[in-house]
């Protein structure tokens, strides 16, 4: 466990620990591909890749609902109405896939520029759907009334501590597999991924926050001092599609986050392409943003430095992508 783990921040190593101990039944450990950096044209001695879209459900997020549900479960508080969530589609997903292997009902409310591909899949592990609005935080406002006329459990797609903490144990596997490397490249959205791994980083390696410009909620909030609202729109807009950086995440990333940088849609689509050309790996846009990065020298790490992309989610429509 780091050495740093301030109470006072909404989500420490010792809450990663015990969620890495609740949801060990349940996850996968995924891969971890070490290869040298000239095999991505970087002057570096090793990128990693985190296989993260071989997780159950798709994606990251299943970390972070099992421990939400596992917590609940454990306290007593999975109420018969079962659970509900707003999402771009991910977290919908992990959401599901947590709520059917608990037998809980489940209830997703997803914004109109989700994509076919992961209403697809919600539809397929048993969820109802519900869609509604034109971005996520409008399915976030029905969620909400929904929850308080029925009672349901809410899960959130990035904005509860237990989210938070079961994101982190992605950082806390990396390390008990191969150490920390020296420089960590995330995507943000509503920022509970890279909350949760500045939370186990706590400072020790350099984490770097990469957005769309479609939807820069951290890169905004940095710039104004404190989260504010942005438009959302753009290629990576159905997953990374919040309005704004979440509450958890905010003091996180201002403390432990090196920089929040914006990548432009063309690159994250190339770096897309290129994941599957060159390494047959079929990842949504939002996966690509730290190879888009990278590719582009937004982040240049030295030469004996160590780089992790996280790879973050894969729930796609396979046919979207060149041969």
């Amino acid at each position: 466990m780091p050495e740093t783990d301030d109470s006072t921040l909404p989500v420490t190593a010792a809450d990663i620990e015990a969620a890495a101990a609740r949801t060990a039944g349940d996850l996968r450990r995924t891969p971890l591909w070490r290869l040298p950096g000239a095999a991505f044209g970087v002057d570096c001695a090793e990128v990693w890749l985190k296989l993260e879209q071989l997780q159950r459900s798709g994606s990251f997020k299943a970390r972070g609902m099992f421990n939400r549900l596992r917590s609940a479960q454990r306290d007593g508080q999975l109420p018969a109405a079962g659970v509900v969530i707003a999402s771009g589609g991910n977290a919908g997903i992990a959401a599901a896939t947590a709520a059917h292997a608990l037998g809980v009902r489940c209830e997703v409310f997803l914004p109109e520029v989700s994509s076919p591909a992961k209403r697809a899949a919600l539809a397929a592990l048993g969820a109802e759907l519900v869609v509604t609005g034109a971005a996520y935080a409008d399915a976030l406002a029905a969620c909400l009334a929904r929850q308080q006329a029925t009672g349901a459990l809410l899960m959130h797609a990035y904005d509860q501590p237990e989210v938070v903490a079961g994101a982190g144990t992605l950082a806390r596997e990396v390390e008990r597999e191969a150490g920390l490397p020296e420089q960590v490249l995330v995507s943000v959205g509503g920022g509970g991924l890279i909350a949760g791994i500045a939370a186990w980083v706590a400072g020790r390696a350099q984490v770097h926050a990469l957005e769309p410009p479609g939807s820069p909620t951290l890169h905004a909030a940095l710039a104004a001092g404190e989260p504010v609202d942005v438009e959302v729109g753009g290629l990576a807009a159905d997953a990374l599609g919040a309005r704004r950086i979440g509450g958890i995440a905010w003091p996180l990333c201002r403390r432990f986050v090196t920089t929040a940088q914006l990548v432009d849609d063309a690159a994250i689509l190339a770096a897309q392409r290129r994941l599957w050309n060159d390494f047959r790996l079929a990842v949504e846009p939002a996966a690509a943003l730290p190879l888009a990065a990278l590719a582009a020298g937004l982040v240049r790490p030295a030469r004996h430095e160590r780089v992790l992309l996280v790879v973050c989610g894969a729930n796609l429509d396979p046919a979207t992508l060149s041969a």
